[in-house]
């Protein structure tokens, strides 16, 4: 049975040569690096190459980029430490409504602190507004955080609008990037923001290697005690391997990004016109075209996302269903019902991720199967009779 992998969302293989990187630092280099000694000494070396490396791929400066062990990390790291380290000022966070849950879960924490939070709408293509954002901020708010790019719907939100928004505001913003950094490019200048999050994962770097941007002079409170490691914002000793692996494929990303981008574009507007053309009652989500290059997701109407994956599965096919972080909580997305989509739809939901590896006889094996999934599963389901039949 042939296999294939769409949920590089989820998580992207390492790449042979991210692993070729990170080896040595499983074997001979195990110093720990805040000894003085050289063995020490050799290993920090390593941590700062691999610091500006990834501070390259957004155009930070080194001594911008902390590591972390995850996308979640990074996001708590921001949200909880930027506002706390301002709660003299006031106490008012605004979030965008399709912000992922390691966004959402702190904002819900704080507020038990006596924060408040706004939640801004989007449109049908989940889409922000900055000017809503810019109705949202009171001279409360300490904190914007939108995301750069939605890994359930795929849309790139206007995030240098909103971080302009918040300029002239005098409020900080904060942007999970995480889907985004390494698959589109992603400068923090031409962004404006003051703190981003980003995940090794997501392009060919190992699990477990992470990031967050802070801007020159952003007050950050630590989140995990105990230590001097990281320029005393995270304590805990350095996960040498994967801050090299992750800097390896940040140094990969940025010398092969727009490559990627065309060859992965290519095969989710395959996915995309062949999704329409070959499958009745299918609903596009996210923006047609303001999307990620390797990302394409949907609604089919009549059937629950599950049952689609497990029938996927048996034929060697890995999709997802809403978020890698959500994607067992049986209920329907908040993303999908904040663009104004009903639960019973919004439970149909399927992602597709690509990578340059994916190629055109993947697509054709899963139109080869899928149609006839779906058509099993809708006889099944209690709804489509009675739609048939109106």
């Amino acid at each position: 049975m042939r296999r294939v992998y769409f949920d590089h969302i989820a998580s992207t293989p390492v790449h042979p040569q991210v692993m070729e990187a990170m080896l040595p630092y499983l074997k001979e280099f195990y110093g720990n690096p805040q000894s003085l000694h050289s063995f020490g000494q050799e290993t920090a070396s390593a941590i700062e190459e691999a610091r500006e490396k990834v501070a390259q791929l957004i155009e930070a400066d080194t001594e911008e980029v902390f590591f972390t062990s995850s996308g979640t990390e990074s996001n708590n790291f921001a949200i909880k430490g930027m506002t706390l380290a301002q709660r003299t000022k006031g106490k008012h966070i605004v979030v965008s409504a399709v912000e992922h849950q390691s966004v959402l879960h702190p904002v819900k924490s704080l507020e038990k602190s006596g924060f408040s939070v706004t939640e801004v709408p989007v449109d049908s293509f989940g889409l922000v507004d900055p000017e809503h954002v810019r109705k949202a901020i009171t001279p409360e708010t300490v904190l914007v955080s939108v995301m750069l790019a939605n890994g359930e719907v795929g849309t790139i939100e206007p995030v240098a609008a909103v971080a302009k928004v918040c300029r002239e505001m005098g409020v900080l913003c904060h942007t999970d990037a995480v889907d985004a950094v390494g698959n589109i490019p992603v400068s923090v200048i031409t962004l404006g923001v003051d703190a981003l999050s980003l995940a090794g994962n997501q392009f060919y770097g190992p699990t477990g290697s992470a990031a967050l941007f802070l801007k020159k002079g952003t007050r950050c409170l630590p989140q995990i005690d105990g230590g001097i490691q990281e320029s005393g914002k995270r304590a805990g000793s350095e996960n040498i391997s994967g801050i090299v692996g992750l800097g390896k494929a940040a140094e990969m990303a940025q010398e092969k990004l727009n490559v990627r981008g065309d060859m992965v574009r290519s095969l989710r507007d395959a996915i995309i016109q062949r999704m329409e053309q070959e499958v009745d009652h299918v609903i596009l989500t996210g923006h047609p075209k303001n999307r990620l290059p390797h990302h394409a997701s949907f609604c089919v109407e009549f059937i629950e996302g599950e049952a689609m994956l497990l029938n996927l599965d048996m034929k060697g096919i890995a999709a997802a269903s809403g978020s890698a972080c959500t994607s067992r909580a049986l209920k329907a997305s908040h993303v999908l019902l904040a663009m104004g989509l009903d639960h019973a739809t919004a439970q149909g939901s399927l992602v597709f991720s690509l990578v340059e590896e994916n190629t055109t006889e993947d697509i054709d094996y899963l139109f080869e199967v899928f149609p006839e999934i779906i058509e099993r599963l809708r006889q099944m389901s209690p709804l489509y009779p009675k739609q048939e039949e109106e």
